[in-house]
């Protein structure tokens, strides 16, 4: 047996990526052990999978098993556009900021980026970088990728994914979803999944997984057969497609059965509430002095910002990311086994480095 090497009661505030399998997902991974099934995606489990989307997303999608987020954001956005075609996008989203380069690199596709106070698009700033069609000189642009719940912790109703997907659709241009919370959106939405991303217009989605309890794993799912094609052949020529698809694919059953997926994310969520709740309590009866959020909290994260040195005392207890480190802001993210306990320790230390 694996010497355990880690700190199983240590919790961080770093990144729901942080967090271990749940153990829901580790019995399904079990389950689909032993004897011998098809390789890549020729299996029963992946077989099942599409009936499990179609149960949550409607007939006639398809999905498509990934590694992880960025191959699922690449290889998606990759079969929506010619080798011309160029991607709009916020700022601040993952596949811009976080991908390093991939998508320009791995798929060649330019990313048309907008500055948004909250990481929301609209259909006014889509339009500061959709134009220049028939110009040879320019990348057209002819996807929106928005993410949701976006890397600034917001989320879009589904009125608002609606107007950006008829305003993308009127021009011609398609709509991508980057979904690694999306769970967590559907939580605090209280919607189910096809609400906000197929009945709002959306035509590819990348279903998060590894945030939400999985060991690895998303989905590319294909909403709108129309916008995408050639991913059979995508998902091999970059490196996504799985020998033991078997694996990936029981994962994600288990996590869309029993609306495990849901009862995460709405936990997840709770805890950022919690924390926050209990921050500007302190702030209220003046317990707490020097602290501000530069976000509203919609789903498992929270935007901070703090006095200068806060943070790095901070993180001698517990670990987390600067989101802006010249102005001291912080984001701190939940996961679906944050307990009470640790926000309630987090929430005490906090109160006594700025105390200090």
């Amino acid at each position: 047996m694996t010497e355990q090497l880690h700190d199983p009661d240590y919790r961080g505030f770093a990144s729901d990526n942080y967090a271990g399998v749940h153990p829901e997902i580790l019995a399904a991974l079990a389950g689909a052990n032993g004897g011998h099934q098809v390789a890549y995606g020729e299996d029963a489990y992946t077989e099942r999978l599409q009936q499990v989307f179609a149960e949550q997303f409607g007939e006639g999608v398809q999905a498509f098993p990934v590694f992880n987020g960025t191959g699922a954001n690449v290889v998606g956005l990759q079969s929506m556009l010619p080798r011309w075609g160029a991607v709009v996008c916020a700022s601040t989203a993952h596949i811009h900021t976080d991908e390093n380069g991939a998508p320009e690199r791995v798929a060649g596709i330019k990313l048309l980026t907008v500055d948004t106070p909250d990481g929301k698009l609209t259909p006014e700033l889509i339009d500061r970088q959709a134009w220049g069609w028939g110009d040879e000189h320019r990348a057209q642009p002819l996807v929106v990728s928005i993410t949701q719940t976006t890397e600034l912790g917001t989320r879009y109703t589904q009125d608002e994914v609606r107007a950006i997907s008829e305003h993308a659709h009127s021009k011609g241009m398609k709509l991508h979803m980057d979904g690694a919370r999306l769970a967590n959106a559907a939580a605090t939405l209280d919607q189910p999944l096809r609400a906000f991303t197929r009945d709002a217009g959306v035509d590819v989605l990348s279903f998060g997984g590894t945030k939400n309890g999985l060991l690895f794993g998303e989905a590319i799912v294909v909403l709108n057969p129309e916008a995408s094609e050639g991913l059979t052949y995508l998902r091999k020529l970059d490196m996504q497609l799985a020998s033991k698809m078997r694996f990936a694919s029981a994962q994600l059953i288990a996590l869309l059965s029993d609306d495990l997926w849901l009862r995460s994310a709405r936990h997840a969520n709770a805890m950022a509430t919690r924390l926050r709740s209990a921050l500007e309590r302190g702030i209220d009866d003046g317990s707490i002095s020097g602290l501000s959020f530069s976000q509203v909290t919609q789903a498992n994260a929270v935007f901070a910002v703090l006095p200068p040195g806060v943070a790095d005392r901070l993180r001698e207890r517990f670990r987390f990311y600067d989101w802006d480190a010249a102005r001291g802001e912080v984001r701190w993210m939940c996961s679906w086994d944050t307990t009470e306990g640790d926000i309630d320790a987090f929430v005490a230390a906090i109160t006594e480095e700025l105390a200090a």
